[in-house]
């Protein structure tokens, strides 16, 4: 796979990062169980419009996405600016499961470096509580016969064969339609194979937690979460996932959830069905400068990859990796932090191992293994186990926590990843100054 150094940057100079915000994350059922995907997207985008005064006029282009579809509305980037009275706004939608807000970004950069774009909005939204309960396949099949069915006798005969069962809904399932298997059994395969422990899953759970909670603390996150305020005007400003006093201890008493007999994989090493809302104020460099803005970073690079998803369904970033890095110039001994989207602990050691893996990554990529990760590096105000995973949000929230760490460090570089459904994975580079 040849692969050269490109530098993301146009005309009008590089991507620029001039803000990210998200909604405070939410685990399904709670505080957002009353406010729909498009509502929270829609609150996201007009609280970073308002604070970076931009009117729509100036604002060119807003590129959203979403993973649980609403049925009604899943459209939902122009969904979100006609919420909020965007009529004319430019506004498209992606989806790339767990890496949607990942690929909204690179989109909106690409835009902006063949001088399509100045000025534009990436983000991404899912609601878990909003997820439609499915009908059976008999009994959707059967209500489409009697919608077209001419008699009312034809009615009755089609609905008489339908058996009890065929009636009851179906438990919503996140399941790999290829594979036929859930991401959670996908880890329990890779753990095992991988020679991931119990203790290690742990760990990593743990640490998550703590360092979001340590970021909280210490005002790391204030000016990335907004005030979100519920429909009876309650305000919510922060996430309900953390833990805030997390010890490990704890972490031993669950019991596995995938595989019962032999699974490693528990409630707490796993990242919770979440609602949220992130996004990002994206410009070229030349016009955020003109405007006197003072970016929180750029986009130096990005690479997707894929493999098969019936073998290491979750590896995806370790192949991603290197072309992200090549493009970039740079190599891991360069890196100031990595951020690791965390949909399980195992994947991220499964991850963690396949990025030494020389045999591995040249199977697959025909490029070098990116090397080890400094896990003093890794994840340093915590990931998706703490924070929860809205899919479509996780990329925004990545992308935004990273280079926010960078300014505060004084600039830097850093790596971004994410795995996502069907084998793909995400890496983004991401600098500050």
């Amino acid at each position: 796979m040849p692969v050269r150094r490109m530098n993301l940057a146009g005309r009008g100079g590089r991507v620029a990062i001039v803000d990210g915000l998200r909604t405070p994350f939410a685990r399904i059922a709670t505080h957002f169980k009353d406010v729909n995907a498009i509502d929270l997207g829609a609150m996201v985008v007009k609280e970073l419009m308002n604070r970076n005064n931009l009117s729509q006029a100036e604002v060119e282009q807003l590129v959203f996405g979403m993973t649980v579809m609403m049925p009604e509305a899943p459209f939902i980037g122009r969904e979100i600016a006609l919420a909020l009275g965007l009529d004319g706004l430019d506004a498209y939608s992606i989806t790339r499961a767990c890496a949607t807000s990942f690929q909204t970004a690179a989109s909106l950069a690409d835009n902006i470096v063949a001088g399509y774009t100045d000025i534009g909005i990436a983000g991404g939204v899912d609601s878990t509580s909003h997820v439609r309960v499915p009908l059976s396949a008999e009994f959707s099949a059967t209500l489409r016969d009697v919608n077209f069915a001419k008699t009312i006798k034809e009615k009755v005969r089609l609905l008489s064969k339908l058996k009890l069962k065929d009636m009851l809904p179906q438990a919503p399932s996140i399941t790999e339609y290829s594979v036929g298997e859930t991401m959670g059994e996908s880890t329990e395969k890779m753990v095992k194979k991988w020679g991931i422990s119990r203790q290690e899953q742990d760990d990593i759970a743990h640490a998550s937690h703590t360092n979001a909670a340590r970021a909280w603390a210490e005002g790391r996150l204030d000016n990335e979460v907004m005030t979100a305020f519920l429909p009876d005007g309650t305000p919510i400003k922060e996430d309900n996932l953390v833990r805030t006093h997390s010890e490990r201890s704890g972490y031993d008493k669950l019991k596995p959830v995938f595989d019962r007999e032999t699974g490693s994989v528990t409630a707490a090493n796993s990242s919770p069905l979440t609602d949220g809302a992130g996004a990002l104020l994206l410009m070229s460099e030349r016009k955020a400068k003109a405007l006197g803005y003072e970016p929180l970073g750029y986009i130096r690079s990005y690479g997707f990859a894929a493999k098969t998803p019936a073998d290491d369904l979750l590896m995806g970033p370790v192949l991603a990796a290197p072309m992200a890095l090549i493009r970039a110039g740079i190599t891991m001994d360069d890196l100031d932090i990595i951020d690791m989207h965390e949909a399980f602990a195992g994947q991220i050691a499964c991850n963690l191992r396949g990025f030494e893996d020389e045999a591995y990554v040249q199977q697959y990529t025909g490029l070098s293994a990116p090397g080890a990760v400094d896990r003093s590096k890794l994840n340093v105000n915590g990931g998706s186990i703490a924070y929860g995973h809205p899919f479509g949000a996780t990329g925004a929230r990545i992308i935004s926590q990273t280079v926010n760490e960078l300014k505060r460090r004084g600039g830097g570089l850093a790596l971004t990843t994410a795995c996502a459904a069907g084998g793909i994975g995400v890496a983004m580079v991401l600098e500050s100054e």
